[in-house]
């Protein structure tokens, strides 16, 4: 089969030929329709995301969406011809999907939603399941709850806007004035990063006693900002960029919590598995009622293309979640 590999960090993919792995226990073999492009995909790349795993040279490729071939020894629930999605390598020296094809555990895997295309499909697994772990497994948002979701029109930011309009919530989103409509066609209000300060937006919007639940999606100094909005007693701060060194007493001083996302880890410690399935699951049932869509960039990008689409996605010409047609 053919696989587009990164040799050396830094260096631009080759397209080349490898063996086709096969459905080991536990495994689908899947015929690789499309994968998303992810940020992370590009460090990795560059040489820059150690805490990914991924010895070189390796086939990258986190996200996918395909067509299962044959089903390994102990799988259910899968068949030959479903078509399925799933975050499934890419990381911890597991196969990526910028290949046509993949063995990939079972666990990590569930049916595409009806009503979208593979090209949709693929788009979604790493965004949505970071945004559920924020939003669901950690900070379990309720009907009521004011959110705010930094980085709103962000791959993460908006899917987390759109889950949290589902599970009931009122929710705001910060971005910069030309990301006003994308964050307003999600659903949420939009808070202009640039000009409104933190404290006078927490007085518009909460009269001043700060939101329920802060998503961070950017990291940094938009970390720091959410401590300081975060609800006073009882407020909750995820990030899913929370790798620097940070101050924790506007936080401690507001009686509020904070929590991490690692979407990776399951990928990277073989637990934990069959709940990125489970999440995707629901990701699927939210597309079909029409409470989820992910925006994609039109560009059309083949599997030789990945360099393309890697470049489209790091220099800023993207508008929305880049895939790569593997077919």
């Amino acid at each position: 089969m053919q696989a587009m590999i990164s040799k050396q960090a830094g260096a631009p993919l080759a397209l080349e030929d490898i063996p086709m792995p096969a459905a080991g226990p536990g495994q689908v073999l899947v015929r690789i329709a499309a994968s998303g492009v992810n940020p992370l995909d590009l460090k990795i790349a560059a040489g820059q995301a150690g805490h990914a795993k991924m010895p070189l040279p390796a086939v990258l490729g986190i996200d996918m969406a395909g067509v299962v071939q044959t089903v390994g020894e102990g799988v259910q629930g899968f068949r030959p011809g479903d078509e399925v999605f799933g975050m499934t390598g890419g990381v911890g020296g597991v196969q990526g999907a910028l290949a046509q094809y993949a063995a990939v555990d079972a666990d990590l895997l569930a049916l595409k939603p009806r009503n979208a295309t593979l090209r949709e499909a693929a788009a979604l697994p790493l965004v949505f399941i970071t945004a559920w772990e924020g939003l669901v497994d950690r900070a379990q948002v309720r009907p009521g709850q004011k959110v705010l979701v930094h980085g709103g029109a962000g791959g993460v930011g908006h899917v987390a806007v759109q889950l949290a309009r589902a599970l009931g919530a009122e929710v705001y989103a910060t971005g910069s004035a030309g990301q006003r409509a994308a964050i307003e066609g999600g659903g949420a209000t939009f808070i202009d990063y640039r000009t409104e300060a933190v404290a006078d937006y927490v007085q518009q919007y909460t009269g001043g006693e700060g939101f329920d639940v802060v998503y961070d999606t950017v990291g940094g100094a938009t970390l720091d900002a959410s401590f300081a909005a975060a609800r006073l007693y009882g407020g909750h701060v995820v990030s899913c960029l929370g790798w620097g060194t940070h101050a924790l007493a506007p936080l401690s001083f507001r009686a509020a919590t904070y929590s991490g996302v690692f979407t990776l880890l399951p990928l990277l410690s073989g637990k934990g598995r069959a709940h990125h399935g489970a999440i995707l699951r629901e990701a699927a049932r939210l597309v079909e009622a029409g409470s989820l869509r992910v925006r994609l960039d039109p560009a059309r990008y083949a599997l030789a293309d990945a360099n393309a689409a890697h470049a489209a996605l790091s220099g800023g010409a993207a508008r929305g979640k880049v895939v790569i047609d593997v077919i």
